[in-house]
């Protein structure tokens, strides 16, 4: 290889780096001044209004409305604790057919599934009861501490957690059913 060529590249590469590095700056200093630009300019204070001598300025402002209050609902209802129930029932049936894994691995079952795949990082490789449970457990008090939350805060989106929990926890019984029966 030539030393010429070798020289030329990394003398290539340092005005591309270079380049770049220019190039990203440029604009993120362009994004900065055009938040700044689109700005508007302060109001005047009302100190420097009432301080001006010789005349007095009548101004009429339009009613003020009070905010739109949303009708005061209960956090908790009976779609809250319907979507609560099966959010954790899903929750629980996914913990609980995890659980065939380890019982085919007991048994020395050979080709059918014996050890967990699919959520090893939560339910380790041979899932125990306690830890199976106690995942099931997180999973759906967050949910539902979530929903509440998201609930009492008017939010349209206090089901989400629920429902994501739900879909989840089907998503696993399905996997495990197929896989380990």
């Amino acid at each position: 290889m030539n030393p010429r060529t070798k020289r030329s590249d990394i003398q290539s590469w340092t005005v591309v780096s270079s380049f770049t590095t220019k190039a990203i700056l440029s604009t993120l200093v362009l994004l900065g001044f055009s938040s700044i630009c689109l700005a508007k300019e302060l109001p005047e204070a009302p100190s420097a209004v009432l301080a001006s001598p010789g005349y007095m300025m009548e101004t009429t402002s339009a009613p003020v409305q009070a905010p739109h209050r949303f009708a005061e609902t209960k956090p908790v209802d009976l779609k809250f604790v319907s979507l609560a129930l099966i959010s954790t029932g899903s929750a629980f049936a996914d913990s609980y057919t995890t659980l065939f894994a380890r019982q085919n691995w007991l048994a020395g079952k050979k080709g059918v599934c014996n050890i967990e795949v699919e959520s090893a990082y939560l339910y380790g490789t041979h899932p125990t009861v306690v830890r199976s449970y106690a995942v099931a457990s997180v999973k759906s008090v967050g949910a539902v501490a979530a929903a509440y939350y998201l609930r009492k805060h008017h939010s349209r989106l206090w089901s989400m957690p629920l429902l994501a929990n739900s879909v989840i926890g089907l998503q696993g019984v399905t996997q495990n059913m197929i896989e380990c029966n």
